[in-house]
């Protein structure tokens, strides 16, 4: 018998094992590999990304960004704060605290709605407006929509209603995938907010590597696979409703405004000879009115025959109303609906007595406390200065850094014209010597009042005098005196001084240095003129007006004239 006969066929239990934990790795490297490139399927909690705390609150989804601010469900109709509905929606929605009501003025006149009114209700019966368990005032936003150009669409589950009311720029992309997932951020394994069928149109709103950031109809904003979605297309254009809309009374050609600083019957009596010498000109704007207490009361200096002379002579009439008497304050008088309704009866009352035309509002130095109140009181008297057929224009400083409050836009959607007073650059108390109105400051004024206000509405005023500054040598600081064309003219002859064209500020600029003192003046000429009624014409406004009658000569209304043609 042999023994020591070798065994065929057995493995090594070394190489089983080494094949074992090769074929771990390898299922381990599978394993890993499908996971890692697995997309998620986890679905996000939609409250919890809507951040609502339960049935009563309803999300707010306004232009593309879920806002901080939460609707509120009573008896099944959405609602929205007050402060939210004309802070974001319409400022147009006015809390005024005397009458404890929602105000709202639309181009036939003026609401008045009390939390609880059930004049105004909603579809299921509900009033418009209601005071909530926090004593906040709120307002259906099915309301609100009635009254604003505003796209609304409300969704259950979780509650949320989606609103748009800027429009600018806007671009979509589609849908190209059966299914495309939208996910809280971009990346496959982020959870997934909605899915969204093919042929889908989604908002764009940014582009990442492999990713858009895009907004669904039904308000969630996250992210798609850039291989799911087409290439960007523009939005459908948006058309707002006309019926919003102040269509007012604007006139269909270029005007020509003077305003006729009057203090005295006996200057309204001077007309005729104002007016001997001017050309061109088809609207003057007498300084006939001003509130005196913060009861409205206005002194009144109007008068027929002066209309009646006015209308002979081809011109329109807007009376003037400022706000310069110490004892009226506009931030107080103006948050009142009585007085703001006090003074806009006297104005139409008075413009119907007499004949005018229109009413020209001069409220200066306005705080911003003051500002919700002086548009709140620009859109009543739009209302009721276009019921009665007059036209509404309202004067304002060259817009500059601190004056941003003015809300400038807001104030136009509801007069006719907005006067931009190009001058003033440099006033009685500047620190320093230099223009009234140089060609940049005014440009400049123009350019960011088209930012927010079309050009059909903007009339520039220009100034028809300058300033003699003098710098007294040894001394801190300068004065000044004003000074209209002829008198710098005679100005300038008297001292001697030397006159240059300077085109960084687009005037004449005449200066002379005695032993004492330095006199300069940047000149208001047929020249700096020109160069400002080029501006007006470059950029399509509505006209031009003039500070004051009595500081121009003849010879520039012929140049104001040749920039105004249609």
């Amino acid at each position: 018998m042999q023994k020591n006969r070798k065994k065929k066929g057995r493995i090594s239990p070394v190489l089983v094992v080494i094949l074992l934990i090769a074929v771990l790795a390898a299922a381990g490297v599978v394993s890993f590999l499908v996971q890692r490139y697995t997309p998620g399927r986890k679905q996000m909690d939609k409250n919890e990304y809507f951040q609502l705390s339960g049935d009563t609150e309803a999300a707010l989804v306004l232009n593309g960004s879920v806002s901080e601010e939460k609707g509120r469900m009573i008896q099944g109709e959405i609602y929205v704060s007050a402060a939210f509905a004309s802070s974001q929606l319409n400022s147009g929605f006015y809390w005024d605290e005397e009458s404890q009501a929602i105000l709202l003025t639309i181009p036939s006149g003026v609401m008045r709605i009390a939390p609880g009114d059930t004049a105004y209700t909603t579809a299921g019966g509900q009033p418009a407006v209601q005071t909530g368990d926090d004593g906040a005032v709120y307002l259906a936003l099915e309301f609100v929509k009635q009254y604003t150009d505003m796209d609304y669409a409300f969704y259950q589950e979780p509650n949320r209603a989606v609103l748009r009311t800027s429009w600018s720029g806007l671009s979509q992309v589609e849908v190209t995938a059966d299914t495309a997932a939208v996910r809280y951020r971009g990346g496959i394994k982020s959870e997934i907010l909605t899915e969204v069928p093919k042929g889908e149109k989604l908002y764009f709103q940014e582009s990442l590597d492999n990713w858009v950031r895009v907004e669904t109809p039904d308000g969630y904003i996250g992210y798609v696979a850039k291989d799911e979605v087409s290439g960007q297309q523009e939005a459908l254009a948006h058309v707002q409703d006309a019926s919003l809309v102040f269509t007012g009374v604007r006139r269909d050609h270029k005007i020509n405004l003077a305003w006729h600083q009057t203090t005295s019957q006996a200057a309204n009596q001077a007309l005729g000879s104002v007016i001997a010498n001017v050309t061109g000109v088809n609207v003057i704007s007498p300084t006939w009115f001003s509130v005196v207490d913060n009861g409205g009361t206005l002194s009144n200096l109007a008068s027929a025959e002066y209309v009646a002379q006015a209308h002979a002579a081809g011109l329109e009439v807007w009376g003037l109303v400022d706000n310069f008497n110490e004892n009226f304050s506009t931030e107080t008088a103006l948050a009142s609906y009585s007085v703001r309704t006090n003074i806009i009866s006297q104005l139409v009352s008075i413009a119907q007595q007499v004949g005018l035309d229109g009413i020209n509002v001069d409220f200066e130095q306005l705080t911003e406390a003051s500002i919700p109140h002086f548009i709140q009181f620009l859109r009543e008297l739009s209302a009721a200065a276009h019921a009665a057929g007059l036209v509404v224009s309202v004067d304002t400083p060259v817009p500059q850094s601190f004056t941003e409050y003015y809300n400038r836009g807001e104030q136009a959607k509801t007069i006719d014209y907005m006067i931009m007073m190009g001058y003033d650059e440099h006033y009685a108390g500047s620190q320093e010597a230099g223009s009234v109105a140089s060609l940049p400051f005014v440009e400049s004024g123009i350019q960011t009042l088209l930012e927010d206000i079309p050009a059909e509405k903007i009339i520039c005023a220009i100034p028809f005098y300058t300033r003699i500054w003098t710098e007294t040598f040894g001394q801190v600081g300068v004065t000044s005196e004003v000074l209209g064309m002829d008198g710098a003219d005679q100005y300038i002859t008297q001292m001697g001084m030397t006159k240059t064209w300077d085109a960084s500020v687009g005037q004449n600029v005449a200066t002379v240095e005695t032993d004492t003192a330095r006199y300069t003046i940047w000149m208001e000429d047929e020249q700096s003129i020109e160069e400002k009624m080029k501006l007006i014409e470059n950029y399509g406004l509505s006209g031009v007006a003039e500070w004051k009658l009595g500081f121009e000569r003849p010879s520039v209304w012929s140049v104001i004239s040749s920039h105004l043609t249609e």
